[in-house]
């Protein structure tokens, strides 16, 4: 089917090319009956406008800006591809494109923050692991640039954000594995800089409270957000004299390490030792064996964020589009009761 032309869709309605673009972009001087009768034609005859002349035309770039941040490392962080597939679902229903822009240190990010803000080039931004004390989202609240946060700060009264409830999330983890009976429970915990991180660390240590736990600080191992991070990190917790019986990780990516770091020892993960991961990465179905985890709805919640920037943008108050959501205890294959002798 040949594409339908605004010369055509003019000739049809009487109109002139003129009036039929500015009916369609919804300029005022056009009146809402006219501009209702554009619309009808165009979608009775299959119009399609040009995007790169309505922008041209509007001014409206019609394009989202996600900055990866330089902390997270590469672009193949397992979390990320779920969030921008959510993202741009979310864009697409409006026609708009998304623009990824990564960064290689913390001033280069910002840097890259204003650069966006000032071409003209994007409608609002889209920043993900959140810092406890962020320069980003300061830069651009002064800036003036619509934008959702991925994560909170300590401080995020005043600008819109998407988050999980971290916290929360890892108290259930640590109920859930008192529950079948542990009571040595260690932790792979991220850079407490991150907000999410420091979350769950906190999570972590009140569950033990909640249920009469001991706290032992030798079983906190630190752990950049990585596979070998989490090796690592879970092969100093074997190492001690008497090792964790269970062990909850900041991110499902880490405890992918420490499962690999068990298996090193002749052990089964989930029988010796007991792994909790977190983000419910499909890739986690896939190990041997398949890793409990708490899960969060990643291509929802990057869906969900596209539609509260679009409304930010729309000029909808910042500080009423700010959500909390939970995540959820999925249980595979890596959580059972201690054994009674591991050696």
């Amino acid at each position: 089917m040949s594409k339908v032309s605004l010369k055509a869709l003019s000739e049809k309605l009487g109109l002139t090319e003129g009036t039929v673009s500015r009916a369609l972009n919804n300029y005022s001087d056009i009146s809402e009956k006219t501009r209702e009768r554009v619309r009808a034609a165009a979608q009775e005859m299959g119009y399609r406008p040009n995007s790169s002349a309505r922008r041209l035309a509007t001014g409206n770039a019609e394009c989202v800006g996600y900055v990866m941040s330089w902390q997270l490392g590469h672009l193949s962080e397992p979390f990320l591809g779920e969030l921008l597939d959510g993202l741009s679902e979310s864009l697409s229903e409006r026609h708009w494109d998304l623009t990824l822009a990564v960064s290689r240190s913390a001033q280069d990010e910002l840097a890259i923050i204003s650069r966006m803000a000032q071409s003209g080039r994007v409608n609002g931004l889209v920043i993900s692991r959140t810092l406890t004390h962020d320069p980003r989202v300061d830069h651009m609240r002064e800036i003036g640039i619509p934008f959702v946060s991925h994560g909170r700060t300590a401080n995020s009264d005043a600008h819109a954000w998407f988050d999980i409830d971290n916290y929360t999330a890892f108290r259930e983890a640590v109920a859930h594995l008192c529950q079948l009976g542990h009571t040595r429970i260690g932790h792979i915990r991220g850079p407490l800089e991150y907000n999410f991180a420091a979350s769950r660390h906190a999570g972590y240590r009140r569950g033990l409270l909640d249920h009469g736990v001991d706290l032992f600080p030798e079983l906190e191992a630190k752990s950049d957000m990585s596979e070998n991070g989490g090796y690592r990190a879970m092969r100093y917790l074997l190492s001690l004299q008497d090792p964790p019986t269970a062990v909850v990780c900041v991110s499902d990516s880490v405890a992918l390490g420490a499962m690999k770091a068990i298996r090193e020892r002749g052990w089964r993960p989930g029988r010796e030792v007991s792994i909790i991961g977190y983000d419910g990465l499909p890739l986690g179905e896939h190990t041997d064996p398949p890793l409990t985890t708490m899960a969060q709805p990643l291509q929802t919640a990057g869906r969900k964020i596209g539609d509260m920037l679009l409304a930010v943008i729309d000029g909808a108050d910042p500080k009423q589009q700010q959500e909390l959501w939970s995540a959820t205890l999925e249980r595979r294959e890596t959580d059972g009761p201690p054994v009674a002798d591991r050696n």
